[in-house]
Protein backbone atom coordinates (compact mmCIF):
# COMPACT_ATOMS: atom_id res chain seq x y z
CA UNK A 1 0.00 0.00 0.00
CA UNK A 2 1.07 3.61 -0.96
CA UNK A 3 0.60 6.35 1.31
CA UNK A 4 -1.49 7.79 -1.52
CA UNK A 5 -3.72 4.77 -1.20
CA UNK A 6 -3.54 4.69 2.53
CA UNK A 7 -5.21 8.76 2.23
CA UNK A 8 -7.60 7.71 -0.34
CA UNK A 9 -9.11 4.71 1.85
CA UNK A 10 -9.08 7.22 4.81
CA UNK A 11 -11.27 9.44 3.60
CA UNK A 12 -13.43 6.51 1.76
CA UNK A 13 -13.86 4.70 5.05
CA UNK A 14 -14.44 7.20 7.48
CA UNK A 15 -15.25 10.20 5.51
CA UNK A 16 -13.47 13.12 4.81
CA UNK A 17 -12.97 15.36 7.66
CA UNK A 18 -13.35 12.45 10.26
CA UNK A 19 -10.83 10.84 8.99
CA UNK A 20 -8.26 13.76 9.05
CA UNK A 21 -9.33 14.75 12.62
CA UNK A 22 -8.55 10.82 13.20
CA UNK A 23 -5.14 11.18 11.51
CA UNK A 24 -4.31 13.73 14.01
CA UNK A 25 -5.80 13.41 16.89
CA UNK A 26 -6.62 9.43 17.49
CA UNK A 27 -3.23 8.28 19.62
CA UNK A 28 -2.78 4.45 18.19
CA UNK A 29 -2.11 2.20 21.26
CA UNK A 30 -0.13 -0.27 19.11
CA UNK A 31 1.95 2.24 17.66
CA UNK A 32 3.49 3.70 21.30
CA UNK A 33 0.43 7.08 21.02
CA UNK A 34 1.54 8.38 17.71
CA UNK A 35 -0.94 9.61 15.42
CA UNK A 36 -1.64 8.48 11.69
CA UNK A 37 0.33 11.35 10.77
CA UNK A 38 3.55 10.92 13.07
CA UNK A 39 3.45 7.39 12.23
CA UNK A 40 3.54 7.46 8.09
CA UNK A 41 6.50 9.99 9.04
CA UNK A 42 8.60 8.08 11.12
CA UNK A 43 8.55 4.98 8.10
CA UNK A 44 6.05 2.86 9.40
CA UNK A 45 4.37 1.21 6.44
CA UNK A 46 1.11 2.98 5.43
CA UNK A 47 -0.37 -0.50 5.53
CA UNK A 48 0.61 -1.31 9.31
CA UNK A 49 -0.79 2.14 10.29
CA UNK A 50 -4.08 1.47 8.56
CA UNK A 51 -4.61 -2.09 9.97
CA UNK A 52 -3.78 -0.40 13.61
CA UNK A 53 -6.20 2.38 12.99
CA UNK A 54 -9.00 0.33 11.80
CA UNK A 55 -8.23 -2.47 14.52
CA UNK A 56 -8.77 0.57 16.94
CA UNK A 57 -11.51 1.48 15.51
CA UNK A 58 -13.07 -1.43 15.49
CA UNK A 59 -13.61 -1.65 11.82
CA UNK A 60 -14.33 -5.12 10.36
CA UNK A 61 -11.94 -6.67 7.37
CA UNK A 62 -15.29 -6.39 5.48
CA UNK A 63 -15.08 -2.94 5.07
CA UNK A 64 -11.71 -2.12 5.87
CA UNK A 65 -10.78 -1.91 2.53
CA UNK A 66 -13.54 0.09 0.94
CA UNK A 67 -15.57 -1.31 -2.02
CA UNK A 68 -13.05 -1.52 -4.98
CA UNK A 69 -9.74 -2.47 -2.88
CA UNK A 70 -8.37 -5.21 -2.12
CA UNK A 71 -6.15 -5.83 0.80
CA UNK A 72 -2.57 -5.47 -0.26
CA UNK A 73 -0.10 -8.35 1.29
CA UNK A 74 1.49 -7.53 3.97
CA UNK A 75 5.30 -6.02 4.06
CA UNK A 76 8.37 -8.39 4.79
CA UNK A 77 9.68 -8.16 7.71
Amino acid sequence: MREREFWQLLEEVFGRSYGRSLSRDQGLTALGGLNVVEALAQGIEPRVVWNVLCDQMDIPDSKRWGKDHNAPPMPAK
